[in-house]
């Protein structure tokens, strides 16, 4: 990591603890290297729920998932960030469908847009905290 400026990770779980296994070593080694900023790519499981307030969408009746195995996984990496001392974003996509890309998308913050979307890709940029 060294001469870097911005860690991105896109690790994906795929039903194991890769998150929350990898995501201290990363912090760890951005702050040794004095790296300040990272991009995580989440699951939008983990914005707010709009009909509960105090839960996340994985914890309340607006996720539609059987399992929330992922959403937990997501749910622990913004903790380490939060309790982290760096610059971090998360953005946390609905879903990522195969199909041409029309250069449209949809940013939200720390909410899932409403119903009525007509763009295939639904990128929500949520929880972002700079200090």
């Amino acid at each position: 990591m060294h001469g870097i400026d911005v860690v991105i990770s896109a690790l994906n779980p795929d039903g194991t603890t890769t998150l929350t296994e990898s995501i201290p070593i990363i912090i760890e080694a951005m702050e040794n290297e004095g790296i300040q900023r990272i991009i995580n790519i989440g699951t939008a499981g983990i914005l707010q729920s709009r009909t509960s307030p105090n839960l996340l969408r994985y914890q309340s009746s607006e996720s539609k998932r059987k399992s929330v195995r992922t959403a937990n996984e997501h749910h622990q990496v913004y903790n380490n960030l939060k309790q982290s001392t760096l610059e971090w974003t998360i953005v946390c996509p609905t879903y990522l469908p195969d199909g041409e890309r029309i250069g449209k998308y949809r940013v939200d913050r720390n909410f899932l847009r409403r119903a009525g979307l007509k763009f295939p890709y639904q990128i929500q940029r949520c929880l972002h905290l700079t200090r």
